[in-house]
């Protein structure tokens, strides 16, 4: 690649699909940057006009048009790492610069240079570490996704084979597309990724939609603070996600996938790249994938570094070589998807689900949950707590049950003042909150919350709550696409309070102005992002009134 001149390079992609982003990671591996041949060359080629070419360069963090950018250390400060440390970091290694929360959050502080990653609390002690498996259930608890991913081997796929691999689909297989329907709707199953829509109507939405090829994507760009679930799944169990698309494939009719791993996974990617690989050489993925003539193939694309490309709509923009904006809607990407074709879009954890549900049964998998409560959950767990990492917990467990007895409780002296949810999304929650709540969405929901993708991080009694959502808010104001005013101003206009920089610093009039922003964001911005951003400075006065003042005002903030 490195002889190549810009336009060979750019030939040698143009005919891919979604060439565009490994396009631009191609000459910023070469270049250390990327170059204004480049860009020129790439513009040519794609027919993307340069001044757009340009912005969605500089929309993207990873991406960079200064010379040896590249080489730039770049340090997690995401909330957790800035719980560890990560500002002396940052100052102890020459040229540092922040990234957001980088899916490490049980094993920090990572640390981005050339593509590599490193982890570590201290500049001397940065090194290369394996993502660690999640811890294992308490007695008598089952488990749907990482029922098998503790075994041995279990990421090759000679060892997922032999710990009962590929069984879900060798059922859809011998049933027919109608079958797999029945049982995933059957089951319960709704999407893990945050919004939770019922999984088979999406696949039944997809295959009853008008035109070919129809797409499935993996949307591995987890990118929402506090959740590191799928890394896990990729890294040790990435088979199963595969099943999960071949599955998929098959109820819908598709013949063409994706996935879209975030960029701050580069040892994930390699791996993703060796098991893609060796699924088309085995047969597993091609022409015939799912029977005689019938194919399905899978494209490995990785993001550059985007919060917004979590969203579904974005990230297919992002995939076409378009501005990663979410999309209007309707329509839908069931019936206009990628290249406006019919996409069924879901999680990693989502298809993760699908086998082992295919295989044991919906019943089974509905016989999972505490009480009436459908299934499982994966929860990514970080922050002041004893035992972070990844639990898959039956939906409806107490929270309490899962920070205190699964994972040991705050650090000893301390106390657990409160948690997030939904990573950073759902706002926080406070001790009374956490002594009743069930990890199930109508019990978060009835205190304001949602479950959404399933990152909870632990505060414990040192820390200021109004520090906390200052650091969220600033997160939301960085990564606000800025397409739609309300949340690109509102974002700012919150995060101006909290620091007090502008308007009341504290009082009544303070909670009325926050409280008259974040209700026009959450009822006029385009997506989820600002809608969901107010619930930080709406959760911090209802529970948390002392760090904004408000008592001292002797007034009620309800």
């Amino acid at each position: 690649m490195s002889h190549q001149s810009p336009e060979d390079l750019v030939g040698h992609w143009k005919g891919a699909e979604a060439p565009l982003l490994p396009l631009l990671h191609a000459f910023q591996e070469r270049d250390g940057y990327i170059r204004e041949q480049a860009l020129e060359a790439i513009s040519q080629g794609l027919r993307i006009p340069l001044a757009d070419l340009f912005a969605q360069v500089s929309f993207y963090h990873h991406l960079t048009l200064e010379p040896d950018g590249w080489d730039a250390p770049r340090v997690c400060d995401g909330p957790v790492c800035r719980q560890k440390g990560s500002k002396a970091l940052l100052n102890a290694l020459p040229g540092a610069r922040p990234m957001a929360c980088s899916g490490r959050c049980d094993d920090p502080i990572p640390v981005l240079r050339r593509g590599q990653l490193t982890v570590g609390l201290e500049a001397g002690g940065l090194q290369t570490r394996s993502s660690p498996l999640p811890p294992p259930p308490p007695d008598g608890v089952r488990e749907c996704v990482f029922a098998k991913i503790r075994e041995p081997d279990r990421a090759t796929l000679k060892g997922y084979r032999g710990t009962g691999g590929f069984r879900g689909l060798a059922w859809a297989l011998e049933a027919d597309p109608d079958a797999l329907l029945e049982r995933l709707d059957q089951s319960g199953l709704r999407g893990r990724g945050g919004a939770g829509f019922p999984t088979a109507a999406k696949w039944r939405a997809v295959r009853d939609a008008e035109g070919d090829p129809k797409v499935i994507v993996c949307n591995a760009d987890e990118g929402e603070p506090g959740c590191f679930k799928d890394r896990a799944l990729l890294d040790h169990d990435p088979w199963a996600v595969i099943e999960g698309m071949l599955c998929a494939a098959f109820a819908t009719g598709a013949s063409l996938g994706f996935i879209y791993l975030r960029y701050e996974y580069p040892e994930t990617y390699g791996l993703l790249e060796a098991v893609l690989e060796e699924a088309h050489r085995e047969g597993i993925l091609g022409e015939d994938a799912l029977g005689p003539g019938r194919a399905f193939h899978i494209h490995l694309r990785r993001g550059a570094g985007a919060y917004i490309c979590g969203e579904e709509t974005a990230l297919l923009n992002s995939l076409e070589g378009k501005h990663p904006f979410p999309r209007n809607r309707p329509p839908y990407p069931v019936t206009h998807g990628y290249r406006d074709k019919p996409t069924a879009v879901n999680n990693v954890e989502t298809l993760a689900s699908v086998p082992p549900i295919l295989h044991e049964g919906a019943e089974w998998y509905r016989g999972l949950g505490c009480g009436e409560h459908s299934g499982t959950k994966l929860i990514s767990l970080s922050g002041d707590i004893r035992r972070p990492g990844n639990y898959e917990v039956p939906l409806g467990l107490p929270l309490a049950t899962l920070l205190e007895d699964w994972a040991g409780g705050p650090p000893e002296g301390r106390r657990i003042q409160a948690v997030t949810m939904a990573g950073l999304s759902g706002g926080f929650l406070d001790a009374r909150d956490i002594a009743e709540v069930t990890l199930d969405d109508p019990s978060i929901r009835a205190r304001g919350s949602f479950l959404g993708a399933g990152g909870i991080i632990v505060y414990d009694d040192s820390r200021s709550m109004r520090d906390a959502a200052t650091d969220a808010m600033s997160f939301f104001a960085d990564e606000s696409c800025g397409k739609c005013f309300p949340c690109r101003i509102g974002t700012r206009r919150l995060l101006e309070r909290l620091e007090g920089s502008a308007g009341p610093t504290a009082g009544a009039e303070w909670v009325d102005e926050v409280k008259s922003i974040g209700e026009v964001m959450q009822q006029t911005s385009a997506c989820g992002l600002g809608q969901a951003a107010p619930l930080v400075t709406e959760s911090l006065i209802r529970r948390f009134s002392e760090d904004v003042g408000w008592k001292h005002e002797g007034a009620d903030p309800s």
